[in-house]
């Protein structure tokens, strides 16, 4: 069933709680000092049965301009307004005030009441018609129904009741949103019962025993209890005011403001890119770097404004800034805001926000300004490539990209499917569900061919760079699964070959300079000569220049032209395959070989034979039992 939300507005004392005590016959004022004041200080809460049957949940505000920002609060999720003016008196400064926040936060739908008909006499209440009539024309207000009531003799309230049920049926269903949220407008605990918030569920809907989380403390909580119009239910849909008993938090620990949303599905943050309209009826100007007071949901927080494409802005003016919050808050691509000014504090603007999770943003920069357009006015696929890219090098996940567009997973997917066959998105962590634009992959493609080829450019005589290593050079692709997936592209592009944990260029090979041909030539000849007791390695280095046979050493190694057995002893791999051959056959006929019998075999001293039958146990040719080796079984 479509669910409604009626709201009040109007200027203090043009009798919104008495008009809703007339229509329900409850009294939304609740505490001691209302009722001796005679003022609504806080939101009040009631429920108007239709003539067809179906319930209208509503929401009365405070009129008093000290008491603005709680007005604020309660017009976030209402659906039809009710701009609430007094016969006697007319438009006041609060019925131009309610009206622009309504205005502000896109409400579309609404009424005129005007209350207290009962004092005016037929000429002045034609007067107050027309001066109305007239300062609606250029509003979302224009030419709505006027009904005219009288709270006291209840004249006109049966006729304003079923007018309430006309306009209620032709409204539109509102967009149930693809996560449960609810901003929190009062907390309080009920004895036997614990923790309890009311608040108008803004999207999706929850059951009882489903888990969620309050916002932005980021506080885990199951849902006991459901009540909606004083009736327990076991879920809750958009469009409904509503109270739940919340497990395990203590009242203490939550305020006005807070979101109580489905569990893991929102991000806080501090910052904020939004597109902001300054009202015509602003005072003055709004310089860069104001304080102002933000309003989103039941919030208010204090908040620094940077305009980003301007120095000022000047009333009737729309721009694009960034709000740099004191406090964290949590809000969706597409949600409303107002702003207030700081003092004297009155509302002068306000918008909707483009990126929920912003960095934060350079002044006059033409990218970042193009970039925001885009989240104001672009397609949906656009948006969502553009939060791709903003992720860089680091990538984004599909959870977190779905709250950054506000879209449902299922239909994300969609989207993502098509952008993904125009390959201009790729995901590398198929666990996490990580994707890195096209533009980025490229980039760090380029940054890793680069790495390498500058690496072979300086040590041209090392075969490629330990894999880690590469990993560690890198800038930008440094996460290790966007980095194995790099490897494994450019393999695939045969732009890079890996062989076993070294990485090179396809192209690139080892080549020696005169001198090192030389000193090539010499150290094969003396391993060569060698064979299975050849010199230990420092006792050559001091015949060759410099870093040479170092250099030339490592690259016969790995050639396979010489065999390194252990730290500074190398043999000619002549010497090494045809000793393997030897002891394989001595092996297969006897079974076994002690350390006297291989030393005999090789004809060398201890310090050659022990590493030798050391270095056939590590390459799988003999393992060790007791003090003799046997063949290993392949």
């Amino acid at each position: 069933m479509k669910q409604i939300i009626l709201g009040t507005a109007g200027h203090i004392d043009h009798g919104k709680t008495s008009l809703i005590r007339a229509l329900t016959g409850i009294d939304t004022d609740r505490l001691k000092e209302e009722k001796e004041r005679g003022i609504t200080i806080e939101l009040g809460f009631a429920h108007l049965g239709l003539p067809d049957g179906r319930r209208l949940g509503i929401v009365d505000v405070p009129g008093h301009e000290k008491f603005v920002k709680n007005m604020v609060a309660g017009a976030t999720g209402i659906d039809l307004v009710a701009l609430v003016i007094a016969a006697d008196e007319g438009v006041m400064p609060q019925t131009r005030e309610h009206l622009e926040i309504c205005s502000l936060l896109k409400i579309k739908h609404g009424l005129v009441v005007l209350t207290k008909v009962d004092m005016v006499d037929e000429d002045w209440l034609e007067l107050v018609r027309e001066d109305v009539s007239e300062y609606l024309s250029d509003t979302f207000l224009a030419d709505v129904p006027m009904a005219e009531v009288s709270s006291v003799t209840k004249a006109g309230i049966p006729e304003l009741i079923e007018l309430i049920g006309r306009m209620t049926k032709e409204i539109p269903e509102r967009d149930m949103g693809h996560l449960f949220r609810l901003p929190i407008d009062r907390v309080f605990t009920m004895k036997g019962f614990g923790t309890v918030i009311t608040g108008t569920s803004a999207s999706g809907k929850i059951r009882t025993g489903d888990d969620v989380t309050v916002y932005p403390q980021g506080i885990s909580s199951k849902i006991r209890g459901i009540h909606v119009h004083n009736e327990t239910v076991q879920e809750v849909e958009a469009g409904l005011r509503t109270a739940i008993n919340l497990q395990g938090i203590e009242k203490m620990a939550l305020q006005r403001g807070n979101i109580v949303a489905t569990k893991d599905a929102l991000r806080s943050t501090y910052m904020l890119d939004v597109v902001l309209d300054l009202l015509l009826s602003a005072p003055r100007k709004l310089k860069n770097r104001a304080k102002v007071r933000f309003h989103a949901g039941t919030a208010e927080i204090i908040s620094t404004l940077v305009l980003l494409d301007r120095d000022e802005l000047s009333p009737g003016e729309t721009c694009l800034a960034q709000l740099r919050l004191d406090a964290p808050t949590t809000v969706l691509k597409g949600d409303r805001y107002v702003l207030r000014s700081y003092s004297p504090v009155r509302t002068i603007g306000g918008g909707q926000i483009l990126n929920p999770l912003p960095g934060k943003k350079k002044r006059f920069q033409e990218r970042v300004l193009s970039e925001l357009k885009l989240l104001d006015k672009g397609e949906m696929k656009e948006t969502i490539e553009l939060f791709v890219s903003l992720g860089r090098f680091q990538g984004v996940g599909e959870e977190e990209l779905s709250f950054l567009v506000n879209m449902s997973r299922k239909k994300l997917t969609e989207q993502l499917n098509a952008l993904k066959a125009k390959r201009r998105i790729i995901r590398f962590d198929k666990e996490r569900g990580t994707m890195i634009h096209a533009d980025f992959m490229e980039k760090a493609k380029r940054e890793l061919l680069k790495t390498l080829s500058e690496y072979h450019k300086d040590f041209p005589l090392k075969q490629g760079l330990i894999k880690e290593e590469l990993r560690s050079r890198m800038r930008g692709a440094n996460d290790p699964k966007l980095f194995n997936h790099l490897i494994h592209q450019l393999e695939k592009e045969e732009a890079l070959v890996q062989e076993k944990e070294v990485v090179r260029l396809k192209g690139h090979q080892v080549t020696l300079a005169q001198d090192q041909k030389k000193a090539r030539r010499e150290l094969e000849e003396i391993y060569d000569k060698g064979r299975l007791q050849p010199p230990y390695f420092k006792e050559l280095k001091s015949k060759f220049q410099g870093n040479t046979a170092s250099e030339v050493l490592g690259v016969m190694v790995k050639e396979g032209v010489l065999v390194k057995v252990k730290e500074d002893l190398y043999f000619h791999r002549n010497a090494v395959e045809t000793l393997e051959k030897d002891l394989v056959d001595f092996l297969r006929s006897h079974g076994e070989i002690t350390t006297p019998q291989f030393k005999e075999m090789t004809g060398a001293s201890r310090k050659y034979t022990i590493p030798l039958i050391e270095y056939f146990d590590g390459s799988q040719v003999t393992v060790r039992v007791g003090d003799s080796r046997v063949l290993r079984k392949k």
